[in-house]
């Protein structure tokens, strides 16, 4: 049995979603210390949303594909929802190209828009700043 070892990206907690990102391609290693990692935190922590963002991918081949796909699977079992939000263009080109379906995986525009979609909102802060001395 493999020793867990952290896979080197960062995973944020807000509220009961976890957001992390994909700053790179994984290599087998990684990808397999990301989903362990990730899984981990969701089974730990009791998230019923992750957000996964790929904004910083250029490229993406079957291999990053295969274990997006893999980790919403998981995920969906552990009982959170994945979304990846912000691909480029030129990403979701070479997947039709490649004929790669992202199959059972939830995409959105941009991070924003993936919150929103798990259903995490930012509070919105008064205009004129914070609410601290304001009303004395």
């Amino acid at each position: 049995m493999s020793e867990h070892r952290p896979a080197g990206v960062p995973i944020l907690r807000l509220g009961d979603v976890l957001v992390t990102g994909l700053l790179n391609e994984l290599d087998d290693r990684a990808a397999i210390a990301f989903t362990e990692e990730l899984t981990t935190r969701i089974s730990a922590e009791g998230a019923r949303g992750v957000l996964i963002d790929i904004s910083r991918l250029e490229i993406i081949d079957s291999f990053v594909a295969r274990t997006l796909m893999e980790l919403t699977t998981v995920s969906r079992l552990l009982g959170a929802r994945v979304i990846v939000a912000g691909m480029r263009p030129p990403v979701a080109i070479t997947l039709v190209e490649l004929g790669i379906e992202l199959v059972g995986v939830e995409t959105a525009l941009n991070p924003e828009q993936g919150l929103a979609a798990l259903g995490w909102r930012q509070a919105q802060e008064p205009v004129g700043g914070s609410r601290r001395g304001a009303a004395r």
